[in-house]
């Protein structure tokens, strides 16, 4: 087999010793198929994600991506039964707004939408709350982008809106929050947070940005101002 005996004895020798790749192989291997187990539908940039931000172990996509395959691990997304033409309405919550954007009052009506910004070559997720009676920001939150949209992002936004209502006297006052149809806006556990203050939900029509103009212009504006 053309090997030297010096090779052959040195490799009988170590054959059964781990090297530090083998090691950082296998823990990597731990570490990822513990995530997925917690988090079925992560796929392998978000699982990368996890191990970064928990660990502070610094590997590629592409590694993580090829020990994936390596242990046959595929993320298993959700499947809607249910699909929306544009223009719909959402089941859960009908468009109440519908073009009616006069009010009487502060905190009549808010509208809420989260949108992306670039600062300093990094991307950032701003989940805000304006007031309609005078365009004025009453909750924001942002953080850094992470392959998705954050869940606390949009709950620590909320809060900081639901808080401006109680510090100016409208706790006890009815609001009409509308948004989009996104997968958090419809989520049981943001409709919990505001449940005990009489929120009153409405949602713009699927594919339909012209039923939130003030958000939408505001995003523009937004990113104008930040690049």
């Amino acid at each position: 087999m053309n090997i030297s005996k010096s090779g052959y004895y040195k490799w009988l020798k170590s054959k059964d010793i781990l090297n530090r790749y083998e090691i950082n192989r296998r823990e990597l291997e731990c570490l990822i198929r513990n995530i997925h187990n917690k988090k079925k539908s992560y796929g392998y940039r978000r699982i990368n994600a996890i191990i970064r931000r928990e660990t502070g172990w610094y590997v590629s996509d592409n590694l993580v991506h090829k020990v994936c395959k390596t242990l046959k691990i595929r993320s298993k997304s959700k499947h809607y039964s249910t699909y929306k033409k544009p223009g719909e309405e959402s089941i859960k919550y009908p468009n109440l707004i519908n073009g009616n954007w006069n009010t009487t009052r502060p905190l009549e009506k808010v509208v809420t939408d989260t949108t992306m910004i670039w600062f300093k070559r990094q991307r950032y997720d701003w989940t805000y709350y304006i007031d309609v009676f005078n365009d004025e920001i009453i909750g924001s939150n942002v953080k850094p982008f992470l392959h998705c949209s954050s869940p606390i992002n949009h709950k620590l936004a909320l809060e900081s809106m639901l808080e401006s209502k109680i510090k100016r006297g409208y706790e006890s006052k009815e609001t009409i929050m509308h948004s989009d149809q996104g997968i958090i806006y419809s989520s049981v556990a943001l409709s919990q947070v505001h449940k005990d203050y009489t929120i009153i939900r409405s949602m713009s029509r699927i594919a339909t940005p012209t039923d939130n103009p003030i958000i939408e212009s505001k995003n523009g504006w937004l990113k104008k101002k930040c690049t």
